[in-house]
């Protein structure tokens, strides 16, 4: 099952909305989905992204799936905006968008699992030398 289905972006538009943007094609709104998601992945490459956006229901972190939202119905709306308030949309997306940087940087710190460290150390390669000498003649 998706991180964030067809269904879930109800609570952030009208369902008539939506259907109007579709015409009756659900793929629209799932190709915003898989952008928003996209989009969210690479601000979180530090945390195990397989787990974050494969967490279903109430296993998903509840900012993360608001901010996944938005940043899905700005992608969504990009194909015609009837009845949407482009003002209010794009300000969410930039608020989503911010939140993901900062958790990038780290002034966020949500409750994301981290990657799963590597399985063996073959790879490892120590650099280094003597200490400076200071030699005088």
């Amino acid at each position: 099952m998706p991180f964030l289905t067809n269904d879930e972006i109800n609570t952030h538009l009208y369902g008539e909305v939506i259907d109007e943007i579709t015409r009756g094609d659900d793929e629209k709104i799932q190709d915003a989905i898989e952008a928003a998601v996209s989009e969210a992945e690479g601000y979180l490459t530090a945390y195990d992204t397989d787990a974050i956006f494969s967490a279903t229901g109430a296993d998903r972190l509840p900012i993360l799936l608001l901010y996944v939202k938005d940043i899905t119905v700005w992608h969504f709306i990009q194909l015609s905006n009837p009845g949407v308030d482009m003002e209010l949309r794009q300000t969410r997306y930039e608020k989503a968008i911010k939140w993901l940087e900062r958790v990038q940087s780290g002034d966020v710190n949500p409750p994301l699992p981290l990657p799963a460290p590597p399985e063996s150390n073959s790879n490892f390669i120590k650099a280094g030398g003597n200490r400076k000498r200071h030699n005088h003649y």
